[in-house]
């Protein structure tokens, strides 16, 4: 009876195609990198916690011989007051550095306010796709096609709501605002057709608003501006 409970839970992860801890840049790696490092750290709270927890519980739990016996007046422990005071700002610590820096290193910035050095690509969302105009005027709705190895400029603007860039083994997410133009970059994106989407939610057909991205060679890349 449990199973077919279980059942209908299957239905929730026929819609997990996306895959985040699978970087295929060196933007989605960094990312990736703080996922995990805030996950082990996370881990290792909570495993000591539940350690400490089960000890206490062990050591001083109500036994007949104990039924009489009165615990020890303490006011205060200064060691262990320091301790657990230093371990969670030393772990605080830990984790505020590397994330305040990559996230400060890719946060977007205002399009008139970037150096666009790189592979410059506008890109337009709209209710319910998106398009991609390279430096040359190529122009082409929902399918992006960038060079290997290259650093990926993308300038980013709404046509109507608020929508979200985001391409899972790339980079991203990214707000794209009406009225607003932001530049967002990729760096060092590999060889591969990776899957992108909207991430915020702007309308009825939101679930249809993907699109795919296609890293090729330098050589096909340019075949493909010259088509």
């Amino acid at each position: 009876m449990k199973k077919i409970f279980l059942l209908p839970l299957l239905l929730f992860l026929t819609g997990c195609n996306i895959t985040v801890l699978d970087p295929k840049s060196d933007t989605a790696s960094e990312q990736a990198f703080l996922i995990e490092f805030s996950f082990w750290i996370m881990m290792f709270v909570v495993v000591t916690v539940f350690i400490l927890f089960t000890y206490f519980v062990i050591k001083y739990r109500y036994t007949e011989t104990r039924k009489h016996d009165l615990p020890q007046d303490v006011k205060g422990n200064i060691k262990l007051e320091i301790t657990w005071i230093t371990i969670p700002v030393l772990l605080l610590i830990v984790l505020a550095v590397p994330t305040l820096a990559i996230t400060y290193d890719q946060s977007p910035q205002w399009t008139e306010e970037s150096d666009q050095s790189g592979v410059v690509i506008d890109v337009v969302g709209k209710q319910f796709n998106w398009t991609f105009t390279h430096a040359n005027g190529t122009e082409e709705m929902d399918k992006l096609v960038i060079p290997e190895g290259e650093s990926i400029v993308l300038n980013l603007k709404s046509a109507d709501v608020i929508h979200s860039f985001w391409v899972p083994q790339l980079g991203g997410k990214v707000d794209v605002i009406p009225g607003k133009e932001l530049t967002y970059e990729i760096n060092n994106p590999k060889k591969g057709t990776y899957q992108g989407k909207c991430a915020e939610y702007c309308g009825l057909g939101h679930t249809d608003m993907t699109f795919e991205v296609k890293v090729v060679s330098k050589q096909a890349y340019e075949q493909y501006l010259q088509k």
